[in-house]
C-alpha cells in the first residue's frame, strides 16, 4: 500500500469512528471495505449469513418466515428457506431471527441540503452559509436518513448550494463518508419569477434556489451542462407559486412553457436521463405530461386526464404526503380553514391509488428533519393503501423509477446486499418502520440495536 492510500485509509477509519461513536454493531460500518476507491472493489470474498425470523422481499404480499440471505461482499449471493439454503463454512452469522428483515428502503424525494427548518431558515442558508458548510450539513443529514433505514435516495437538487450534491455522492461511492446511494439533480431548473428568493429590491443581487432558464434553446444548454457537471436526472418545476380561491380551491400557477418543457424532456432523454416534474396541477402538470417526464413530483391536483395519460405513458407519481401535513396553519388561514394542501392532495393520492398509478416513495425531507420520514408510510396506509402496497412503493417501485432495479429495491439473489429489520410486523403496523433496529448497506452493518 502506498504513503498516500494509507494515510487516506487512516482519515475513513478516523471519520467512522467519530460518526459512529456510542454505537455497538455487530459488524463495524467499514470493518471491511471502507477504503475501497469504489463499492464493492475489496472484501469479494467476506460471506456473511443473516437469519431473518420473518422477511419481506420487496415484490410480495406477504412476508416468509425463517429465512436465510447469503451475501459475499456486497451482493446477496442466495436467499431462501433456512431448510433449504446451506450456510457457508466459515461465514459471519448475524441472527435478526426475532425481527422483520424488509430491503433498503429508498426516498425517491429529498433534500440532503435543507435542514429541518421552516419559516425564514432557507432564506438563512442561502444568504448567511457557504456550499461548504452547507455541505457538511448534507453529510449529516445523509447519515441521518441511512440510520433511518434510507439506504437509496433521489436528491431532488441543492437548493442554491450549485453541484456539491454531486460531491457527496462521489465520496459516499468512494467510502469516505456514510450515506445512502445517491442519484442527484444539482441545481433544478424554474423561469424568471418562478422560484426564490424572491421580494428582494432589484437593487441588490440574491442567489436562486434553481437554475433559471427562459427559452427551449436555453433549457437545452442547462440540461447539458447539468449532465456535464455530474447530475444524474433533471429536475424541472412546472408550477411554482399556487393561490386558494374564495372557494378554497387551489390553483397552480404554471412556469415552464410546453414548447420548453418539451426542450427539457427531449434534450434529457436523448443523453439517458430522466426527468422529474415539480407539480401541483392545471396547465403546469399538463405541459410536464405531454412533455412526457417520468415523475410527477406531489400532484396535489390530478385530474381525471392527467391520470389517464400518467398511466398511458407510465409516468410515476411521487406523492410526499407527509411534509404537507406539518404545517397546516398557513393554509388553513388562506382559506377561512375551508380545506388545505393536504386535504387536496389525500383526495388526489386516494385516487391516484384507485385507478392505479405507479407510485414511488417519496417525502420531501428536508422542510422537516432528515431521519424521521417513515411517518410517510402511516399517511400512505391511512389514504387508501395496504402496508405491502406502501413498502413496495419504497423498494421495489421506487428501484424501477431509478432504473436500479437490477441493483436495489429487492431482496434477491445479485442484488445489493442493502437490508433493515424492525422488531414487529409492518404488514400489521406500518410504523414499525419509523423504529429501525439494523441497517446493512452493500453487505456492511451501519447500525444494530437488536437486542
Amino acid at each position: 500500500m502506498t504513503r498516500r492510500s494509507t494515510v487516506l485509509a487512516m482519515l475513513r477509519t478516523s471519520v467512522w469512528s467519530v460518526l459512529l461513536i456510542g454505537q455497538t454493531p455487530v459488524l463495524q460500518y467499514g470493518q471491511f471495505g471502507a477504503d475501497r476507491p469504489v463499492e464493492g472493489a475489496v472484501a469479494s470474498n467476506r460471506v456473511i449469513v443473516v437469519r431473518a425470523g420473518r422477511s419481506f422481499d420487496g415484490k410480495s404480499d406477504t412476508l416468509s418466515n425463517d429465512q436465510v440471505v447469503v451475501i459475499q461482499g456486497s451482493r446477496i449471493t442466495d436467499v431462501g428457506p433456512a431448510d433449504r439454503v446451506k450456510v457457508p463454512a466459515g461465514a459471519a452469522v448475524l441472527d435478526l431471527s426475532h425481527t422483520t428483515v424488509v430491503p433498503g428502503l429508498i426516498d425517491a424525494h429529498t433534500h440532503l441540503f435543507l435542514t429541518g427548518e421552516s419559516h425564514g431558515r432557507y432564506e438563512e442558508q442561502l444568504l448567511k452559509e457557504s456550499w461548504q458548510y452547507r455541505t457538511i450539513e448534507a453529510v449529516v443529514n445523509a447519515k441521518k436518513d441511512l440510520e433511518a433505514g434510507f439506504t437509496t435516495l433521489r436528491d431532488l437538487e441543492t437548493e442554491g448550494a450549485m453541484y456539491s450534491d454531486v460531491d457527496v455522492r462521489n465520496a459516499i461511492n468512494r467510502g469516505l463518508i456514510p450515506g445512502p446511494r445517491l442519484q442527484v439533480v444539482t441545481r433544478a431548473l424554474s423561469t424568471t419569477g418562478g422560484y426564490p428568493l424572491e421580494g428582494y429590491s432589484p437593487e441588490v443581487p440574491v442567489p436562486s434556489g434553481a437554475q433559471i432558464v427562459d427559452s427551449p434553446e436555453a433549457a437545452r444548454q442547462t440540461v447539458r451542462e447539468q449532465i456535464k457537471y455530474g447530475a444524474d436526472l433533471i429536475k424541472i418545476y412546472g408550477t411554482h407559486r399556487f393561490r386558494f380561491a374564495p372557494d378554497g380551491k387551489l390553483g397552480a400557477i404554471p412556469t415552464f412553457t410546453l414548447e420548453e418543457t418539451k426542450a427539457i424532456v427531449d434534450e434529457a432523454h436523448r443523453q439517458g436521463v430522466k426527468v422529474a416534474c415539480h407539480a401541483y396541477g392545471g396547465e403546469g402538470l399538463h405541459n410536464c405530461i405531454d412533455a412526457g417526464v417520468d415523475s410527477i413530483e406531489h400532484g396535489l391536483q390530478l385530474d381525471d386526464a392527467a391520470i389517464a395519460a400518467m398511466i398511458e405513458k407510465g409516468i410515476y407519481l411521487v406523492p410526499t404526503l407527509y411534509v404537507y401535513e406539518v404545517e397546516p396553519e398557513e393554509d388553513l388561514e388562506a382559506t377561512g380553514g375551508k380545506t388545505s394542501r393536504a386535504r387536496i392532495h389525500e383526495a388526489s393520492f386516494r385516487m391516484a391509488v384507485a385507478r392505479g398509478v405507479k407510485i414511488a416513495f417519496g417525502t420531501d425531507a428536508g422542510p422537516f428533519p432528515h431521519g424521521t420520514q417513515a411517518k410517510e408510510f402511516e399517511y400512505m396506509v391511512r389514504f387508501g393503501m395496504t402496508p405491502a402496497q406502501a413498502l413496495r412503493c419504497a423498494t421495489s417501485v421506487a428501484a424501477e423509477l431509478m432504473g436500479w432495479q437490477d441493483r436495489v429495491g429487492s431482496i434477491e439473489k445479485g442484488k445489493f446486499a442493502d437490508l433493515i429489520a424492525v422488531a414487529g410486523d409492518p404488514l400489521a403496523d406500518i410504523s414499525e418502520l419509523e423504529r429501525v433496529k439494523f441497517v446493512m448497506k452493500g453487505g456492511e452493518v451501519v447500525k444494530n440495536e437488536v437486542k
